[in-house]
């Protein structure tokens, strides 16, 4: 069936996109994290995760199809350290996630595949959430510059200089 096909190929490059983002923003929130940016490290991490997500139901819907996953990232990890090009890519990244995604959702519904086209969908709420959120990240950065990020690294030394530690042990 060309239809399920088609589908198929519009989901693994799904994918492909979800596991760069995921490698993408896992990067960058070690990099957070090291420089005492906590709140931007959660933020990067949570997304990761978010993306994580993405990835298993678009891995469900390929087999319900009767496909092949192909779990190989787009691109290779940009080695951003600076937190305002990071905000910069992260903000670009899911703009363009948005417009891909709209573009997919379209193919399917011109292919019958409704199942397929609400995954589609429902990502483009996903990654249009991120983008505000990142975007917003970047105002806060904009307005309130350096202290913006100051505070984040004097919110963790008051946890540290109180005993507890910077990251939780596992028990």
């Amino acid at each position: 069936m060309p239809k399920k096909k088609k589908s198929i190929e519009l989901l693994n490059r799904a994918i492909a996109d979800e596991l760069s983002a995921v490698h993408q923003y896992m990067y960058f929130h070690f990099h957070c994290d090291d420089q005492g940016y906590d709140m931007l490290a959660g933020i990067f991490r949570k997304t990761a995760i978010e993306e994580m997500i993405h990835v298993e139901h678009l891995a469900d819907r390929i087999l319900f199809l009767g496909g092949e996953i192909e779990m190989e990232p787009a691109d290779k990890v940009e080695k951003i350290k600076d937190l305002k090009e990071m905000l910069a890519f992260a903000t670009k990244s899911e703009d363009d996630a948005v417009s891909m995604y709209n573009e997919f959702a379209n193919q399917c519904s011109q292919n019958a595949d409704s199942a397929t086209k609400k995954i589609f969908e429902s990502l483009v709420d996903d990654e249009e959430r991120h983008f505000d959120q990142f975007d917003n990240e970047m105002e806060n950065l904009k307005r309130f510059g350096d202290r913006y990020l100051a505070l984040q690294s004097i919110e963790r030394g008051k946890g540290v200089s109180g005993g507890a530690p910077s990251h939780p042990v596992a028990e």
